[in-house]
């Protein structure tokens, strides 16, 4: 427990002083802050693993910090207690509706808290660090590889993605969207074997956005293959019939898929992963 980091915002100062000098004594890292934009400050230096939230603060509420928090990838996973005196039930379902994993009231009994908070902490222990359609590193996975190899002398990240695959989905399905999304993964992790050199990394940062760690060396002739094995493996996600019609069995124009690609070398001026996935994503480019 002494690896989680609990952030606790709360404007009534005795209560988040006693929630403060609880937690750490259970040997828990905790940071209280009283004001919601305080804590969006926060979660943009430092990734917290739970979130105890007022709704009635200073500046803006609870319900907001929490829209703010499930609207960005960064955050959007970090699970969120709401803890307040509000006890309507419009209220609890407002809570539960935007995604807070819980909802208690106060007054609240310390040791429900505290069982609440370690069952929360030890559901998201269980989430998986690969994606569950691909089988490639995700999430906190794939960002801990991403930190560790800034922290290299030379190093470059090529991004991959399908332009249009939303689309597809909506035409298709969601399992040939997947299918799709496997092949992608596949035709990546047999490029990086074959063409990266050394020991290459490939992960996932979302469900659509795929990710190869190589040396610069490499990088020109990778993103030179990725981009003809893609755009060659296109035809075959679609069904023959539809292919060859140039539109679906609706008689609809074909959702077109797009072979997006980027690179970023370092060592650059990135501050950190966030920065450094930005700039990922900023890289695509239709091939």
């Amino acid at each position: 427990m002494a690896s989680h980091h609990i952030l606790i915002v709360e404007d009534e100062p005795n209560t988040a002083e006693m929630l403060v000098a609880y937690f750490d004594a259970l040997g828990y890292q905790v940071t209280a802050v009283g004001w919601g934009k305080e804590a969006l400050a926060f979660v943009k230096e430092t990734l917290p693993d739970l979130v105890v939230l007022d709704i009635r603060l200073p500046d803006i509420d609870g319900y907001e910090v929490c829209r703010h928090l499930r609207s960005h990838r960064r955050t959007a996973q970090v699970p969120i207690i709401f803890l307040t005196e509000r006890r309507e039930r419009i209220d609890r379902l407002t809570g539960l509706e935007l995604g807070a994993v819980d909802y208690i009231t106060k007054p609240f009994d310390i040791q429900e808290l505290r069982l609440r908070v370690r069952n929360v902490l030890l559901r998201a222990d269980r989430e998986p660090v690969v994606h569950p359609v691909t089988g490639l590193a995700f999430a906190s996975l794939a960002e801990k590889q991403l930190a560790e190899m800034m922290g290299r002398q030379r190093w470059s990240v090529i991004s991959v993605a399908l332009g249009g695959l939303q689309q597809f989905g909506d035409i298709y399905g969601f399992v040939a969207r997947d299918d799709v999304r496997r092949a992608v993964a596949l035709i990546v992790e047999h490029i990086a074997q074959e063409d990266a050199g050394g020991s290459p990394f490939v992960g996932q940062l979302n469900d659509d956005l795929f990710f190869l760690i190589t040396g610069p060396e490499y990088s020109n002739r990778v993103r030179a293959r990725l981009s003809e094995r893609l755009k060659e493996a296109l035809v075959f996600f679609y069904p023959r019939t539809d292919w060859e019609a140039g539109k679906n069995q609706g008689g609809n124009p074909l959702p077109r898929l797009t072979v997006l690609v980027g690179a970023v070398e370092g060592p650059g001026s990135y501050r950190d992963v966030n920065e450094l996935q930005k700039a990922m994503q900023d890289s695509l480019a239709q091939v």
